[in-house]
């Protein structure tokens, strides 16, 4: 593409919140937590005070309104996508907020965080990097350990539950759940982090951070009442467990059903799936979901996953003022990662490819902002492509599955040759 975009530029240092902007932080925040009777709990926070790291989980966007209110009245700063900056950049850069590209490793994002920390600030770092797509704990990086040790500050972690059943991914209209919880829990003090091996800490961050929303929802007996419940259900549930077909699931009302073989299963008031006629394989949404991920694991160990040759138009994001066409292109994702290739409006060709190591999981969307249909996200420190297959015959949730899973079979593989 012959013209040239100004970058987004990551090297502005982070600025501590404006005075005058907290209490709009406040005013944007609380009334959600009210609307929605958040219980928040702190666990072994007295005397817990700024600077220190805090580590939310992340399901929807009452995640950070609650993370807000159990910060207030300190100043924090908030690692954020660079998609969130859309439009809005000074504002956020205003009131505290760090860009980052999805999946990436920055060191100058390093940097802006131990600025934060010698501000006095609370560095908050979604480590997820995406909303959950069933209520359970997506994968985690395993340089949290490292970024522990090097700003050596107390660890919190904020586990919130409730906004996935309130406003799952698959469908964000909002279902009035109430009460949901939250718990802030001190997880490492500073002389603690000074002994523990990095491995520890990684381990404890992720004992921290398992969650179940529709378990959670059982267990409280909280009831679903949106006639729509079910609708978009099947960009998770992608694949039938009654015939096996991948790509023809389909869902409406409280209904998801199977276009290839007929099969229907209900949605209750409690988030539980039952057979309209027959065996119900799954009652339990995350252990259909985890049902998929075993057979794309394997596929990849038997070295048969590949997504085949997907047609695509490329959006690139080269800044906060907004998307710009890049062009059409293919996308294939296999045992080699992904590759994006194609021409852009100039005649030029672009390319993007993204070998196995280098990607532990990726981004995806559904029907992004109402109107774009699904995507993949990939990105590099200068750039974000947002990637929109044509046709049906895929599902951007097996792609982000089977990311995780190429991952861990390239190192479960070279640990086994060393």
């Amino acid at each position: 593409m012959k013209e040239e975009f100004v970058r987004f530029d990551m090297s502005e240092p982070p600025t501590r919140t404006k005075w005058y902007l907290m209490p709009l932080i406040a005013a944007l925040s609380y009334p959600a937590t009210i609307r929605h009777r958040t219980k928040l709990q702190k666990i072994g926070m007295d005397g817990v005070r700024p600077p220190y790291l805090l580590l939310c989980n992340h399901n929807a966007f009452m995640d950070f309104k609650v993370a807000s209110r159990a910060m207030f009245p300190h100043r924090a700063n908030y690692v954020v996508a660079i998609d969130g900056f859309i439009g809005r950049e000074r504002l956020l850069r205003n009131v505290g907020c760090l860009c980052k590209r999805k999946f990436t490793s920055n060191l100058r994002l390093v940097k802006h965080l131990r600025k934060v920390i010698v501000n006095g600030n609370i560095a908050v770092i979604y480590p997820e990097a995406r909303y959950s797509l069933c209520g359970t704990t997506a994968v985690l990086p395993d340089s949290l350990g490292k970024l522990c040790k090097l700003l050596g500050v107390p660890v919190v972690t904020l586990i919130c539950h409730g906004h996935h059943v309130n406003s799952p991914f698959w469908n964000l209209h909002n279902r009035g759940i109430s009460p949901t919880e939250a718990e802030m829990k001190l997880l490492y003090s500073a002389e603690e982090l000074k002994d523990l091996p990095v491995d520890e800490i990684n381990a404890g961050i992720a004992d921290a951070f398992q969650y179940d929303d529709f378990a959670w929802q059982k267990e409280r007996n909280i009831r679903v009442k949106y006639k729509k419940h079910a609708e978009g259900l099947h960009k998770v549930l992608y694949q039938c467990p009654s015939c096996g077909t991948e790509f023809r699931m389909g869902s409406s009302g409280r209904q998801l059903f199977c276009m290839e073989c007929g099969k229907r299963w209900n949605l209750s008031d409690l988030s539980e799936l039952s057979a309209e006629k027959g065996e119900t394989e799954f009652s339990h949404i995350p252990d259909w979901y985890e049902w998929e991920r075993a057979n794309v694991r394997r596929e990849v160990e038997n070295g048969t996953y590949s997504s085949g040759e997907l047609s695509v138009t490329v959006d690139s994001l080269p800044n906060a003022i907004g998307f710009v066409r890049l062009g059409e292109g293919t996308l294939v994702h296999d045992m080699n990662g992904f590759t994006v290739r194609g021409v852009d409006r100039d005649g030029d060709e672009f390319l993007m490819k993204k070998d196995v190591p280098s990607l532990y999981s990726c981004h995806i969307e559904y029907e992004y902002l109402g109107k774009h249909g699904d995507c993949v996200d990939l990105n590099t420190l200068e750039d974000t492509w947002y990637i929109y297959p044509h046709g049906t015959d895929f599902s951007v949730t097996k792609m982000a599955l089977a990311t995780e899973e190429l991952y861990q079979h390239y190192w479960r593989v070279k640990k086994g040759r060393e």
